[in-house]
This record gives C-alpha cells, sequence and structure tokens, in this order.
C-alpha cells in the first residue's frame, strides 16, 4: 500500500487538553487560550477535544446549545479560530440538532487555514458503562452517527474518530489509508487508566500511522472525573508527547520520511489476507 503525500514536509501537529465546564464562555476562553499557544509554537493542525464546548452537570445540558450546520456560536467560533491563526481546526465534538426529540448528533468539524469547513464525522460508536457508584449511558441522549469521515490534509489523508470508537478496529480500517487519525475523547479515569494507551498505540501500530488524540483530563464541576493523557503517537507505536492531567497541550510533528519508512521495513498491510 503506497502512502499518497502532497508534500513530504513535516508538519506540525497539537492536542489541546481541556477540563471542560458547563459554561460556554468559559471553554470558549480556554479554547483560545490553549490554541494561541499551539499556534504560537509552530502547530499547523490543532485538535480539541471531545465535549470540548460543554460538559453539562447533566447530559440533557448539551441539547441547549445544540446547533445545525452552518450556524450557531460554536461553529462560529471554530471558523474564527482557524481562520484568525492560519491552522487546520479539528474541532472535537460539539452537540448537533439530530432528527430525535430529546437527543443530539455528538460531532467533529474540520475547518481549513481560510475557516471553511471542509469535512464532518458524527460519532457512530456510543459510550456505556457501569461499574459501582460509576454509569454511563450516551444513547440517552445521543443519536449513532452512520458514516465515517476523512479529509485530506497537506501531509495526507486525515481519519476521524471520537473516544469511545478507539474500541473498534474495524472502524479504521474502513477508513483506509490514512497519514494521521485523530481521537477527540473523554475517557472517563476508570476506563482510561486500564485501556486508553493501549488502545491508541495499537490503532497506530496496525494501521502504521500517526495517531493525535486530545482529551479532557480532569475533576469537572458535574463530578466527573476524566483521565487525560493527551499524546502523539508515531507509526511505530512509539509516544512522542504526552500530558498526564489539566489544562495545556501536546505537540509534535507528522514525518512523511519516517511513516514511509514504517511501511517499507514492514509491509504489514500489504499482507492483509481479509
Amino acid at each position: 500500500m503506497s502512502l499518497q503525500i502532497p508534500s513530504s514536509a513535516s508538519f506540525n501537529v497539537a492536542a489541546i487538553q481541556m477540563v471542560s465546564t458547563p459554561v460556554l464562555e468559559e471553554n470558549f476562553n480556554a479554547a483560545r487560550r490553549l490554541v494561541a499557544e499551539a499556534a504560537g509554537q509552530g502547530a499547523q493542525l490543532v485538535l480539541l477535544p471531545e465535549y470540548w464546548p460543554i460538559m453539562g452537570m447533566v447530559d440533557t445540558d448539551k441539547l441547549t446549545c445544540a446547533e445545525i450546520l452552518g450556524e450557531g456560536p460554536i461553529q462560529t467560533f471554530m471558523a474564527q479560530l482557524a481562520k484568525e491563526y492560519g491552522i487546520w481546526l479539528i474541532g472535537g465534538t460539539l452537540p448537533m440538532i439530530a432528527g430525535e426529540v430529546g437527543k443530539v448528533l455528538n460531532t467533529t468539524l474540520v475547518y481549513d487555514p481560510a475557516g471553511h469547513q471542509v469535512s464532518r464525522y458524527d460519532k457512530i460508536h456510543l459510550f456505556s458503562f457501569s461499574k459501582g457508584e460509576e454509569s454511563y449511558d450516551e444513547a440517552r441522549t445521543i443519536v449513532y452517527g452512520k458514516e465515517t469521515g476523512s479529509f485530506q490534509a497537506p501531509f495526507g489523508k486525515v481519519g476521524l474518530s471520537v473516544c469511545y470508537d478507539l474500541r473498534f478496529p474495524e472502524l479504521y480500517r474502513a477508513l483506509g489509508d490514512c497519514a494521521l487519525i485523530v481521537v477527540p475523547a473523554a475517557f472517563t479515569y476508570t476506563t482510561g487508566k486500564a485501556h486508553w494507551e493501549i488502545l491508541l498505540r495499537a490503532r497506530a501500530v496496525e494501521n502504521q500511522c500517526y495517531v493525535l488524540a486530545a482529551a479532557q483530563g480532569g475533576k469537572h464541576p458535574n463530578g466527573r472525573r476524566t483521565w487525560g493523557h493527551s499524546m502523539l503517537i508515531d507509526p511505530w507505536g512509539e509516544i512522542k508527547s504526552v500530558l498526564a492531567e489539566g489544562e495545556g497541550l501536546v505537540s509534535g510533528s507528522i514525518d512523511p520520511h519516517f511513516l514511509r519508512g514504517v511501511r517499507d521495513s514492514l509491509p504489514a498491510l500489504l499482507h492483509r489476507k481479509l
């Protein structure tokens, strides 16, 4: 499998880690500050975490700020941010109006450096978990997405996924040949501690591509604790940058020469039989 790369130059990327609150304006301010910091360090592509605009006190809080495509303060903010800093901005997720009453879509929108929305992905796999006092069920307030999402960046194809998608390798195979896979997430502390790193590194190794993961990372006002550990992983499965907890960012570069070298020396993608 040959990787189609328009440019052989390295490309700088960053993942933003947040501890989002129920207040949109607070999260806007945090996102702006962190994106500005990433751009100031030379990032050309920036990834926000899942649920970055709002982590409500209850699951239904996100219904109050759900938007339709092309309209709304969250989308306006992301488009302006991408244009202001001249970056590719992958907007974590935001709540989008769905066809079912009382539910939203958990959507990733991508903006190019001119601020144009160029790709969309609605999260396909919805998280549920119950152990002791911990209980989550995203399907109560979110509609399942149906189609994979990707876009073409200057260094190659970028595959879109969100949080719980990470446990379903068939999704990443369906994305095809990617130079980079992104994973905005809000992994719980319990599941993140057990599985986050190993799953991210597995996705990088089996797809022989870079993986950039932007997480929620800390104790939120609603009492929820997220795992954090945003990271960039190379196609050999090595962690290039990681942030354990709290607000901040991880950064590094996509190196097409290294990516091609991994695939040339171990052509596993050419050896698939199924």
